[in-house]
């Protein structure tokens, strides 16, 4: 196998009621997660998301309200997911697009956030578009020679991925072999994306600003100052929680900053004043 591993990496895949981040649920979410020394272990759970998986979904994945009824909620079993991914990079189908922001938004709404600091994140599906422009059941044919019989399963299609995952590291000799190298070639994150669904992002000075609708560019210690009432509709309004969780950061760092330096300028009149009354 044709890849330099420091770390265990997990690929990983969701069926959900839908596609709406902030809206709709997991019900099945899958892991193959492969070790540095070349095993493999995988694990999946059927999840109970608390809504009706509407007729049209339900179709599509084979997963019915009947099928999760008994099954445990996310929040029963985000803590072993955690545990079970532990400090290992994630890999996907459409992961960075789809997949990442829609678990990071779940485990947020259930109160146990999935730590994202420090991990590579690989998206095998950018990687085949920018080589060769098709869809993951092309993909499977196209790397493998093979045909997908059990599309949306979770679990066989994270095996699948991963299958054309490592085809396209021993086709493609171009391709870097590390993880960080793969995360960055496969990223589709806009140019220095703070949050995973795009929301907000870096300026070329390092500045978190708003990377959409009518204040798209401007920082958000601008738009405090332009419409302060802006931060206040965003965190009420349908965004993700994680997109809210970073922008509350923000904010409170400006506002932290903001104290210092008016105790640095008090400090500075206070001396001032204290230099004046002093004896010759």
């Amino acid at each position: 196998m044709e890849l330099s591993l420091d770390r265990p990496l997990c690929f990983f895949d969701l069926e959900t009621t839908g596609t709406q981040i902030t809206k709709d649920r997991i019900v099945q979410i899958a892991f193959v997660k492969l070790y540095p020394e070349g095993t493999k272990e995988a694990k999946s759970w059927l999840v109970n998301p608390g809504i009706s998986i509407p007729a049209a979904i339900a179709e599509i994945h084979g997963i019915t309200d009947e099928k999760v009824a008994s099954a445990p909620t996310l929040g029963a079993i985000a803590e072993e997911i955690i545990a079970f991914v532990g400090e290992a990079d994630l890999a996907g189908y459409n992961s960075n697009k789809f997949d990442i922001p829609f678990m990071v938004e779940e485990f947020f709404r259930v109160g146990k956030p999935f730590p994202m600091e420090g991990r590579n994140f690989v998206d095998v599906q950018n990687i085949f578009h920018k080589m060769e422009q098709r869809t993951l059941a092309a993909a499977y044919q196209f790397y493998c020679g093979q045909t997908m019989e059990n599309a949306h399963d979770a679990l066989y299609d994270t095996q699948v991925t991963l299958d054309v995952f490592l085809a396209q590291l021993a086709r493609y000799e171009q391709l870097g072999k590390d993880i960080p190298t793969l995360a960055s070639f496969s990223s589709n994150s806009p140019l220095g994306a703070v949050d995973f669904a795009g929301r907000l992002a870096k300026n070329e000075r390092g500045e978190i600003m708003y990377n959409f609708g009518k204040h798209k560019g401007k920082t958000v210690e601008e738009v405090m100052a332009l419409e302060p009432s802006y931060y206040g509709w965003m965190l009420d309004a349908d965004f993700p929680f994680q997109t809210k969780d970073c922008l509350r950061a923000e904010v409170a760092r400006l506002k932290e900053q903001k104290q210092a330096l008016k105790g640095a300028e008090m400090q500075d009149k206070l001396n001032q004043l204290t230099s004046k009354f002093k004896k010759p």
